[in-house]
């Protein structure tokens, strides 16, 4: 199993395998994922329909739904919805062919943990779950965007006093970051050295308190910048 992977399974506080519940209208993706997820994480349930994935995830109450979005009769939306109700403790990860900005802004705003799309390789898919579990956020980098600007009105960056704390430059690092993006995807995005932008991200987490990018997506989260 690779690095990532192996680092998620040691993570503080998190021994046991996260529980995970696998919704999807095609069933032999369904199996496929099942397969590919299989003895990284436990998977409690699976589900081809919405009203049996309400019915299944009320009864098992997993950590983590893996989730499509667009599928007959309310889709991953009312899945959400009607399961938070009951159980708002359990944390959704959508997971979909689509990548529009609509489908992901609305997915986030029932209450999804996060949304990565099904070209995701699988190690990535099974830290993306065990960070869910986490609390973090977790989104595919180009779809991270999305969130940020749509709920960037409600949560402007110069009425917090922490981000005040950031320059220019460092607010903009850090938001990347909290995206998900690599040192060198940040670096691409805004033209300097991955040197450099190492230096802005350990800055940044100095200022704010904070030990590592995962913390540092969960701050952003709690303030809606992501």
């Amino acid at each position: 199993m690779n690095k990532s992977m192996d680092e998620s399974r040691n993570a503080p506080g998190h021994d046991s395998l996260p529980t995970v519940f696998l919704v999807d209208d095609h069933e032999l993706f369904l199996a496929g994922v099942r397969s590919e997820i299989a003895g990284a994480v436990s998977v409690v349930g699976t589900a081809s329909d919405v009203d049996a994935a309400i019915e299944l995830i009320g009864e098992r109450v997993p950590e983590v739904v893996l989730i499509d979005v667009h599928m007959p009769n309310g889709g991953g939306e009312r899945v959400i919805r009607e399961t938070l109700a009951r159980h708002p403790a359990v944390q959704f990860l959508a997971l979909s062919v689509s990548d529009a900005p609509d489908d992901v802004i609305a997915i986030i705003r029932v209450g999804a943990r996060g949304y990565v799309t099904k070209t995701i390789a699988t190690a990535e898919l099974v830290d993306a779950i065990w960070r869910v579990r986490a609390g973090d956020a977790v989104f595919s980098p180009r779809l991270a965007g999305f969130v940020l600007d749509a709920f960037a009105a409600t949560a402007p960056l110069d009425l917090d006093p922490e981000l005040d704390l950031l320059s220019p430059r460092e607010q903009e690092v850090m938001r990347f970051i909290a995206r998900g993006y690599t040192y060198k995807e940040v670096a691409r995005e805004l033209v300097i050295s991955i040197k450099t932008v190492e230096t802005h991200v350990s800055a940044v987490l100095r200022k704010l308190q904070l030990s590592n990018r995962h913390e540092l997506a969960r701050w952003a989260t709690q303030r809606r910048i992501i």
